[in-house]
């Protein structure tokens, strides 16, 4: 995906319109409405699975959770029927059905961990009726996204603002005291208040890239400019390097002060995104990626829990007791789910530790099997392929980098979080984008689509076209009478 050519005021000059001025496209309202009962249908029927697999008495109480989650659904397709007529008609239902699948599965988690005997002699706290809770308040911080911000242009007017207030939330919990920014398995990544906590990465993400994508609209002819070239690639020129460098220095950060890979591999993944988007240069990506992989050899060999995260990697059993019983447990789990899974309510996520949060992809293909695994990622895809679609169509040049950091940013966050349950790559601990337990994530993630939603709106829409200005007559043209002035 390439940035086009804009002409003086910066919208596109071959802008992508399916439509000719004055006619409406079909909103596809309609479809997606039918789309969100489908989701809500087969949340119900999920739900119904996990109850009969565990014996437990099927109520009328289901019915009505499934009505529920449809009638919150159906909140926000009035929403976006009402401020985005024009949206794409598949991201929301996509949306919502990852979203119900992981209440679906933090319910069976919750089941399954009633039993089990906490340290401490705890009681197991239910987590789906807090996430349940979350989501309707990220649907209404949905809503109002959609409302207040009625046009996604705006954003870039605030760039240099967000993109402090995004540094500050992504490096607050590393440099905080441990009573306000604990560190939870092994990561400094939370700010807590008492009995409320809450997650600044998911924000920062996504306020880090609106000012990325400000900054390289502004800024394009800095980076197309090519410095010397070596084997093959035109590299930069040293004195452009600046925002590369920053963006390093950040991502290296965040690794060592917070213990986070995930966080510092995807911040940086969506920087040189970006930057290719921007450029279509690929001497950005193999300059990014030589540098990533630098500092994360540097601190391999300096910081202890960068050094186990990769340890867990190439040799679990090594410590399979302690270090790498969680990523043995996770790969145990996938491999006794082979290709159809031990069915909805069928396996043991009580002996997965974090089931409902890091590894809850790995409770989906221990009961859903490599198929049901697949189904998942197929919708991620989806969802991520519309997203990248509304940024290819929309006319603005920010709109498309900023449209396709969002998409990237699930694609490459769902990546990462399957990659490292399989031992594909070092285990990082973020969260499944609407799949995990976690409101800080719902939250964050609700906003991230409402955006997409805005943006492909304005792809879709009809384009706007200016009214005639009246045309005044020439002074040649005007009708003259000589007045005679009075004695």
């Amino acid at each position: 995906m390439g940035s086009p050519v804009t002409g003086a005021e910066g919208a596109p000059l071959a802008a992508a319109s399916s439509t000719s001025p004055g006619l409406k496209p079909p909103t596809r309202r309609s479809t997606e409405l039918v789309l969100l009962a489908f989701a809500a249908g087969l949340v119900t029927i999920a739900l119904i699975l996990v109850d009969a697999n565990q014996e437990k008495e099927l109520t009328i109480q289901i019915l009505w959770l499934g009505l529920s989650f449809l009638g919150v659904l159906t909140v926000a397709h009035l929403a976006v029927r009402r401020w985005a007529p024009y949206a794409d008609p598949v991201i929301l239902p996509c949306v919502a059905l990852l979203n119900g699948l992981g209440l679906v599965m933090i319910h069976r988690i919750d089941l399954a961990m009633a039993d089990v005997a906490l340290p401490g002699g705890q009681p197991w706290s239910d987590a789906a009726p807090k996430q349940v809770l979350w989501t309707a308040i990220a649907l209404v911080l949905f809503c109002a996204s959609l409302k207040v911000l009625s046009d996604h242009r705006t954003l870039a007017k605030y760039g240099y603002t967000f993109g402090f207030l995004g540094l500050v939330a992504l490096v607050l919990p590393g440099v905080l005291p441990s009573f306000i920014a604990p560190e939870i398995n092994g990561a400094k990544i939370w700010l807590a208040f008492g009995a409320f906590s809450i997650q600044p990465g998911e924000f920062a993400k996504i306020l880090l890239m609106v000012f990325f994508a400000a900054f390289l609209v502004s800024k394009r002819d800095l980076f197309t400019t090519a410095g010397r070239r070596v084997l093959g690639l035109d590299l930069p020129r040293a004195r452009d390097l600046g925002p590369l460098v920053a963006a390093w220095a950040v991502g290296v950060s965040i690794m060592v002060l917070q213990k986070d890979l995930g966080s510092s591999l995807l911040f940086f993944g969506i920087v040189l995104v970006l930057l290719y988007v921007a450029t279509e240069r690929a001497a950005w990506v193999v300059l990014g990626v030589v540098m990533f992989s630098i500092g994360a050899v540097v601190a391999w060999q300096l910081f202890g829990h960068v050094k186990i995260r990769v340890q867990n990697w190439l040799d679990p059993f090594e410590d399979a007791r302690d270090a790498g019983y969680q990523i043995l447990q996770s790969l145990f789990g996938l491999g006794t789910g082979g290709l159809f899974g031990a069915g909805l309510g069928g396996g043991r996520p009580d002996q997965i530790p974090e089931a409902n949060t890091d590894f809850i992809t790995a409770v989906i293909g221990e009961e859903l099997g490599f198929v049901g695994l697949s189904a998942v990622l197929l919708i991620y895809t989806v969802l991520a392929m519309r997203g990248l679609r509304a940024a290819l169509s929309v006319r603005d040049t920010f709109g498309k980098l900023l449209g396709g950091g969002l998409a990237f940013a699930v694609a490459f966050q769902i990546f990462i979080i399957v990659g490292g349950v399989t031992k594909l790559i070092p285990m990082t601990g973020i969260t499944a984008p609407f799949l995990s337990k976690g409101g800080s994530s719902l939250l964050a993630n609700y906003i991230l689509v409402a955006l997409l939603l805005r943006i492909s709106d304005a792809a879709r829409g009809p384009k706007s076209t200016p009214k005639p200005r009246p045309q005044q007559p020439a002074i040649a043209d005007q009708f003259t009478v000589m007045v005679e002035r009075p004695k």
